[in-house]
This record gives structure tokens, C-alpha cells and sequence, in this order.
């Protein structure tokens, strides 16, 4: 897929709720479209399903990738969700939002690189890249050489992003519920507050670099892991200096051995669980982009810190709780770990408690598989999201997670996606009865 052009990024937030407000008119005109197309082949023409065309979605996905910064994030949000219960179309469509944004032209880099580090920042570097290597929702990567010859990549923010991230999450929200994009009976709130508390952080990248080196011993034990080092004299709250780390898009393992993709997957799928029931902080943003291969010493390399989250200990201990009764096939126990976990209330009918334990079943279909579970031949993301869309869409009888889980989930979706995208088939069960059986 070609890189996008670069393209100024919005700053002021009236030029970026004009663009959402372009969205919605995008939007609203796709659907009429839609639906006279659909009376035309004598169909029905239902608004709902008009509004959740593919046409739509691609509409969509091209106007938050443009304005970048939390919009995008959101965006992303929607679109892993979305594989659970948007119909496939839309989510195959809003899945463009994962892939490479625009980047920024040079004369905006320039301005950062400016502000952030003064003036005669370039006598700093030896040598500056001004073409991206890398182009994400809150900034871009750069490849600099310092004045000492450190080899470098620069994260560099974009600009008014930060101060957007408050107003950009409101008027998504109200879009996307506007719109009908959202389970019944969502929090939308609560999942916003969630949402700006997560992305002010990814937004700060000296709390980010802090993660990084947090992260780096956590799992500095591992060889298969790589983690970049911070350069703290290079490094600011919008700019952060790292190594440049060679390697291979992950997805390059899909033409590997299947014994290497399954090695590969077991490692990643072993990290997920360790940073969730061991270590209690996990980086939750599965993008593909965030991995690189490295086939000379057998490593994944670990990028990008920003989205990375603590667990509090009793957290964990209930989806410790959870996961286990999962495992052994103990209805009562999951129907009692649901409510635990706020996926259902105390008061609900059964009816309701029943629907969400049936998803958390087939959700964790891979967790009560015994031996290798197929990643890439699985339809479970078909199955899930049919039946999700049945319960949150038609018949309001699922709750929308709480908003405290989003992100969580952002990476539970993420990594079985991952896992299939490099065709690796991995013993879920036996990792995650080994991390559990150490807890």
C-alpha cells in the first residue's frame, strides 16, 4: 500500500470541528445515497444499515485520517472494536485507520523541532532525515544522527494535537452516537473520560519514555525482546530520542517456517499474558506498526510506549478469577466473574447475564482450546462480531464494557489479529494456565 502525501495537520480546534462537522455531513449524504441505491434494487432501505455501508466507512476513516491526533485514536478504537460487532464492511473499511497516517510536511517539522528544542537546533544533529519513517495518530518518526553519531529515530508530535485531545474525543463521540456507530446502551461518558485520560498520557512523551525504560527491565530477562534506550538530552514532553532499531515489518513472518510464525506468536501471546496477570502494565496499542522482526537475531523488537496502562491488583485479580473459570467451563463462576468485572450488574435479568457469559465464551474460544489454536484458519472474529451486533445492536441485551476496559480490550482484539495476520498457531491455554499458575 503507498505511503499517504503529507498534509498539514489541523491545529485549531473550530478548523477540526469543522472538519468532524464535514464528517457528518459526509455521512448523512453517503447513507441517502445508500439507501435510494437499495430501493433502486427493490431492498430495503434502512437507515441503520445504510449509515453502516462499507462507502460510509470509508468516508469516515479518510476524514479522522486526515485531522490525525486524538480523532484518529478514536477511529482506531472503533475499527478493533468494530471487528467484534460492526458488520464486516464497515470494519474492514475503518481498519485503514491502523495502517500509516499522513505525514506532516517539513516546514511543520520544522517549526516543532523549533519550539521544542530551541534555536540552532540543528547543530545537535549530524544528520536529519526530513522523510519519515513512520507516520502514526499523534505524531511521526524521524532517523537523525546526533552530533556524537548516536543513530537515532525521533518521535515527533504533531502540533495542537495535545491541546485537541478534550474537544476531538467530545465531537467523535456525539458523531459516532449521532450515527448509530455504538452499542445501546453505551456509556459514551465514561468511555470518553477514559479515552482523554489515556491519550493525555500517550500525548506526553517524557512520561512515555519513562514507560519505555519501566518496560525494558520488566521484561529484560527475555531475549527474544528488544527494547529501544531513551535519550533524555534529546528528549521533550512532544519530541522523544530513542535508538534506531533495524528490522522487518511483522508481518514479513507470514512467508517464514511455521515453526518460526508459531515461536514468534508463542513469544507475543506469553508477553500479553505476563503484562497482564505478572508485570500489571501492558502496552495497549496492538498496532502492527509497533512490532519489528528481526530475522538475523531471531528478536521482535518493541516500539512505541505511549498507550501503556498499571493495573491495580484486585483488577487483575478478577479477570485472574475470570479467566480461570473460563478454562474449567464453570458457567456460575463466569456469570459471577461478569458482574465482578462490571460486564453486567447485580440486577440484571438473567437473560442479560446469560448473554454476556455466552460472549465471553466464544470470545476466549482460544483460551479453552487444548493444544496449538489455528490463529489465521479461525472464523471466531466472524462469530463474535455476528453475535455481538445481535446483542449490543438489535437487542440491547450486552452492555458496553466498562470504560476503564477499552483500552484492555483494544489489545485483546489487536493480538488475535496479530497472531493471524503472521499466520502463527499458539497454545493460548497452556501460556496462560503457566502465567496464572505463577500468580
Amino acid at each position: 500500500m503507498p505511503k499517504p502525501p503529507p498534509a498539514p495537520v489541523p491545529q485549531s480546534r473550530l478548523e477540526r470541528l469543522a472538519r468532524i462537522g464535514l464528517a457528518a455531513g459526509e455521512l448523512a449524504v453517503g447513507a441517502a445515497t445508500e439507501g435510494i441505491r437499495r430501493l433502486a434494487r427493490g431492498e430495503a432501505a434502512e437507515l441503520g444499515t445504510a449509515l453502516l455501508s462499507g462507502a460510509n466507512a470509508k468516508r469516515l476513516a479518510t476524514r479522522l485520517a486526515r485531522l490525525r491526533g486524538a480523532a484518529m485514536k478514536i477511529g482506531q478504537l472503533v475499527s478493533l472494536q468494530g471487528e467484534d460487532v460492526l458488520p464486516p464492511e464497515f470494519a474492514q473499511a475503518l481498519a485503514m485507520l491502523r495502517s500509516q497516517a499522513s505525514p506532516m510536511p517539513p516546514e511543520q517539522v520544522r517549526r516543532v523541532l523549533g519550539r521544542e528544542y530551541g534555536r540552532g537546533w540543528e547543530e545537535r544533529f549530524a544528520r536529519f532525515d526530513w522523510e519519515p519513517i513512520a507516520a502514526a495518530s499523534i505524531g511521526q518518526v524521524h532517523r537523525a544522527v546526533a552530533a556524537n553519531g548516536r543513530d537515532l529515530a525521533l518521535k515527533i508530535q504533531y502540533p495542537g494535537v495535545a491541546r485537541s485531545i478534550a474537544s476531538d474525543v467530545d465531537n467523535v463521540a456525539v458523531l459516532l452516537r449521532l450515527f448509530n456507530l455504538l452499542p445501546l446502551g453505551l456509556d459514551v461518558g465514561g468511555m470518553a473520560a477514559e479515552a482523554k485520560r489515556q491519550l493525555a498520557q500517550e500525548a506526553d512523551y517524557e512520561a512515555e519514555g519513562r514507560f519505555l525504560e519501566r518496560y525494558a527491565k520488566l521484561v529484560a530477562g527475555e531475549p527474544g525482546l528488544a527494547v529501544p534506550r531513551v535519550h533524555w538530552d534529546l528528549t521533550t514532553q512532544r519530541i522523544m530520542a530513542m535508538d534506531f532499531m533495524a528490522g522487518e515489518p511483522l508481518e514479513t513472518l507470514a512467508s517464514a517456517s511455521q515453526a518460526r510464525r508459531d515461536a514468534v506468536g508463542t513469544l507475543l501471546e506469553r508477553l500479553l499474558f505476563r503484562e497482564l496477570f505478572e508485570f500489571r502494565v501492558m502496552q495497549t496499542d496492538p498496532n502492527f506498526a509497533n512490532y519489528l522482526w528481526q530475522p538475523e537475531t531471531g528478536r521482535v523488537v518493541l516500539l512505541d510506549f505511549g498507550a501503556t496502562m498499571r493495573f491495580p491488583k484486585e483488577f487483575v485479580a478478577k479477570y485472574a478469577r475470570i479467566t480461570r473459570a473460563v478454562i474449567e467451563g464453570d458457567r456460575d463462576a463466569v456469570a459471577q466473574g461478569v458482574i465482578d468485572i462490571g460486564y453486567a450488574a447485580p440486577d440484571d435479568s438473567a437473560e442479560r447475564i446469560d448473554a454476556v457469559v455466552d460472549v465471553v465464551f466464544l470470545v476466549c474460544e482460544p483460551l479453552r482450546h487444548r493444544g496449538r489454536y489455528d490463529f489465521p484458519a479461525s472464523d471466531l472474529p466472524a462469530r463474535v462480531r455476528d453475535l455481538g451486533y445481535d446483542l449490543a445492536f438489535r437487542r440491547g441485551l450486552v452492555r458496553a464494557p466498562p470504560p476503564e476496559t477499552i483500552f484492555l480490550h483494544r489489545k485483546l482484539v489487536g493480538a488475535f489479529l496479530l497472531l493471524a495476520r503472521i499466520r502463527a498457531r499458539v497454545d493460548a491455554r497452556g501460556l496462560v494456565t503457566e502465567v496464572l499458575a505463577g500468580q
